[in-house]
């Protein structure tokens, strides 16, 4: 089994409203970056999962998306491998 480092990229869905990303446009505005359109917060995780191929680890952090690290009404995510987990100790 190898062990694999994955991104996930979990992002508001368009059209529905995201505070975060309004409180943040409205202090660029206010210290002067006029030219700012629009702000949307998400988040990014990086999970390191053993797992037989880069395939079934994809599989596995997708369901593990689908019932607790993404929202399924409110968000979307999008899930990568990014290469060989880094080895600790």
């Amino acid at each position: 089994m190898s062990s694999h480092r994955i991104e996930i990229r979990v992002k508001p869905r368009p059209g529905l409203l995201n505070p975060e990303g309004k409180a943040i446009h409205h202090a660029l505005v206010s210290l002067g970056w006029t030219g700012v359109e629009d702000v949307r917060v998400g988040k990014v995780m990086y999970l390191d999962l053993d797992a037989p191929s880069p395939e079934a680890a994809v599989e596995a952090v997708e369901a593990m998306c689908r019932k607790l690290l993404a929202n399924p009404v409110t968000e979307d995510y999008e899930v990568s491998v990014v290469g060989e987990a880094e080895v600790v100790g």
